[in-house]
């Protein structure tokens, strides 16, 4: 008996000890461990909001304050370029926006804050900038990430001035509705018109409009007007349904300033730049007069496109693009002037 009872029990301890090794003891360690990977993947799903130095003058006037650990503007752009690939590396989402050093001064004279602590300057980049443009961060060179922020404040501050234009004129003298609604629907028909005239490819629409209280509003928007809906019906094109592509942030700023044209007595200007099979670019360009668009002849295309806005010299024509007359535009809708 006693010798079964032996085997019995060594059977029993190699039996136990495979059960360790499949299911092993669980420890109090596994708790924080796993608090741990619920931590990390927090982290990785909250967003990260970077200021960005966009150019060497907003670098300088930064480096008057002693907190600002940085004296060279290469070195910088190096680091700033470095953890923006740690975080993406991470797959932390990463918008990029503008510090402006002007406007954190007027921040921290707003809020009270010493402008002179990176708290400070975080605080701005967290609560001042996130209203303003950014960039989604996709590994895209730095040169190109602050080239398109730049471009990007620009149109945000264009698309404001031309806002503030049109709110400041009051109703429409038409429809007795605010002028801010009814000249913005007049232009987006306006920019359909000027593609279905010119046909079908891909075209550069570039409007722009004198200011008596500053530089001109420009505003660019890349159109492709496919060969099946170009020369449909009228109202028939429609942007962004498949016939006239373009990007939703482009339209809307360009025709904010045709449309600011209404609320102007300065004639402003419209171009397109039309890329043809062979390569060959071809310039129409219209006069706008209360944000309707009347062609220009040949030579005064020529003559706009080919001098010097500021200085008014004469700029040699660029090879291989083509100037010609605006063309006659169909009436507009009813309803669709003033």
């Amino acid at each position: 008996m006693a010798r079964t009872s032996t085997r019995r029990s060594s059977a029993h301890r190699r039996h136990d000890r495979a059960r360790k090794r499949q299911h092993p003891r669980r420890t109090g360690r596994t708790g924080p461990a796993g608090r741990t990977e619920q931590r990390r993947a927090l982290r990785a799903e909250a967003p990260t909001v970077l200021g960005l130095l966009v150019d060497d003058g907003d670098f300088t006037a930064m480096t008057g304050y002693r907190s600002f650990p940085f004296t060279d503007y290469g070195r910088y752009l190096h680091d700033v370029d470095a953890v923006l690939h740690s975080l993406h590396a991470r797959g932390t989402h990463v918008a990029v926006t503008r510090f402006d050093p002007d406007a954190y001064a007027d921040y921290c004279d707003g809020t009270r804050r010493p402008p002179d602590t990176p708290g400070s300057r975080t605080r701005y980049t967290a609560e001042a900038t996130t209203a303003g443009p950014s960039v989604p961060y996709r590994r895209q060179p730095l040169d190109v990430l602050r080239g398109t922020l730049v471009r990007e404040a620009e149109r945000r501050a264009t698309w404001e001035r031309a806002t503030d234009l049109l709110i400041d004129a009051g109703r429409c003298p038409d429809c007795g509705d605010d002028l801010v609604h009814c000249a913005f629907d007049r232009a987006s028909h306006t920019l359909i018109r000027v593609v279905e005239a010119v046909g079908p490819g891909r075209h550069h629409v570039v409007a722009s409009l004198p200011m008596e209280d500053g530089p001109p509003l420009l505003a660019a928007a890349r159109v492709h007007a496919d060969e099946s809906g170009a020369h449909g019906e009228r109202g028939d094109s429609a942007i962004g349904d498949g016939e006239l592509h373009v990007e939703d942030a482009e339209a809307l700023v360009l025709c904010t300033v045709i449309a600011a044209g209404a609320a102007t007595a300065h004639p402003g200007g419209l171009v397109v730049r039309t890329t043809g099979p062979d390569g060959i670019d071809t310039v129409r360009g219209w006069t706008l007069r209360g944000g309707e668009p009347h062609p220009l002849g040949e030579p005064e295309v020529f003559n706009a496109y080919c001098t010097d806005p500021d200085t008014g010299d004469p700029v040699p024509p660029e090879p291989g693009v083509r100037y010609a007359a605006g063309l006659p535009l169909p009436p507009p809708l009813p309803g669709d002037l003033p």
